[in-house]
């Protein structure tokens, strides 16, 4: 993954997001709107020919953006967790 900045302000953060798809952006902004986002959204034009962009409004994006990785990280260990647990039997 590899990440552009197409656009910064107060209230809006645009990125680039190179090499993902639906499944990570998807749960990315999930994360956004838990996390207080006002909008969270993301577009891929084409599948083949374009980079997906994602976009985050909000009072402060980068705190929102801030939070809703360190949720994912959380839910990502919680699943490892019980994981281990299931996989013991």
């Amino acid at each position: 993954m590899k990440l552009v900045a197409l656009e910064r302000t107060n209230e809006k953060i645009s990125l680039e997001v190179r090499g993902e798809t639906h499944t990570f952006l998807n749960l990315l902004r999930e994360n956004v709107w838990k996390a207080g986002g006002k909008q969270a959204s993301y577009i891929i034009e084409h599948p083949y020919l374009s980079e997906p962009k994602f976009t985050v409004r909000a009072k402060n994006p980068k705190k929102i953006l801030d939070n809703a990785v360190q949720m994912i990280i959380d839910q990502t260990k919680e699943f490892e967790r019980e994981f281990k647990r299931v996989s013991k039997r």
